[in-house]
């Protein structure tokens, strides 16, 4: 069973930044991975997620919503995903998953392509 281990949530300030990272257990990890939320009251959102670089080039897609705020990156060699938040606004305060997706992640794939989830880390943005 692969295990997804998140960590780097927290209380933040509008307008400052966080770092959230995503272990993986499985050395292999030849897959997608990305980042979802979900705030109080709203349906889980997918925010980015990273392909896997060997056959898919490793290329990303960002939700709109956080396009030029967010940064996502893998470290493949420690498998581990991170997502850069930076300009956090209050519209961001959500637990964030970690998620693995079994072969390429498009952007039209959705929650049920997710094969994998991390327990969730909470992050709050005060105004």
């Amino acid at each position: 069973q692969v295990q997804l281990v998140e960590s780097g949530g927290g209380l933040v300030q509008a307008g400052g930044s966080l770092r959230l990272s995503c272990t993986t257990s499985d050395a292999r990890s030849r897959y997608a991975m990305g980042w979802f939320r979900q705030a109080p009251g709203n349906e889980r959102e997918f925010v980015a997620a990273i392909n896997w670089s060997g056959w898919s080039g490793g290329n990303i897609i960002y939700a709109d919503s956080v396009k030029g705020r967010f940064t996502i990156s893998r470290d493949n060699a420690k498998n581990t995903v991170y997502l850069q938040m930076n300009s956090l606004k209050p519209e961001d305060t959500a637990v964030y998953y970690c998620a693995g997706m079994l072969g390429t992640w498009y952007s039209t794939s959705s929650l049920d392509d997710v094969d994998y989830w991390g327990q969730g880390t909470q992050v709050t943005v005060s105004s």
